[in-house]
């Protein structure tokens, strides 16, 4: 069994026993938490989407850890301007461990 949650504005396909990152939730490490945005549940062939969300469906998780991403890095420049800018970005996330999906 599988389903499609949404967090952090993202949607992903996750089945029990997976670890997935997802965007930074307020959470503590150990925690388990119950996501209801769950778009779709399917099981085989059987297929249950939400319109936009399936009704009574939940996915239980285990927060494992907190982190940050690799940088990435944003470089800018203008030929013949003299103009170059250099930035970079470390968005940070959490790690998640599917124990349950629940239809």
């Amino acid at each position: 069994m599988y389903a499609v949650i949404k967090t952090g504005g993202k949607q992903y396909k996750v089945a029990a026993g997976e670890k997935i990152k997802v965007e930074a939730i307020a959470a503590d490490v150990g925690q388990e938490i119950v996501i209801e945005q769950v778009l779709a549940v399917g099981n085989g062939a059987e297929l249950k989407v939400g319109t936009p969300w399936v009704a009574g469906a939940t996915v239980k998780a285990t927060v494992l850890a907190h982190g940050k991403h690799d940088k990435v890095r944003i470089f800018k420049m203008r030929r013949r301007k003299h103009y170059q800018k250099n930035q970079g970005h470390r968005q940070t996330y959490t790690e998640l461990s599917i124990s349950a999906v629940n239809a």
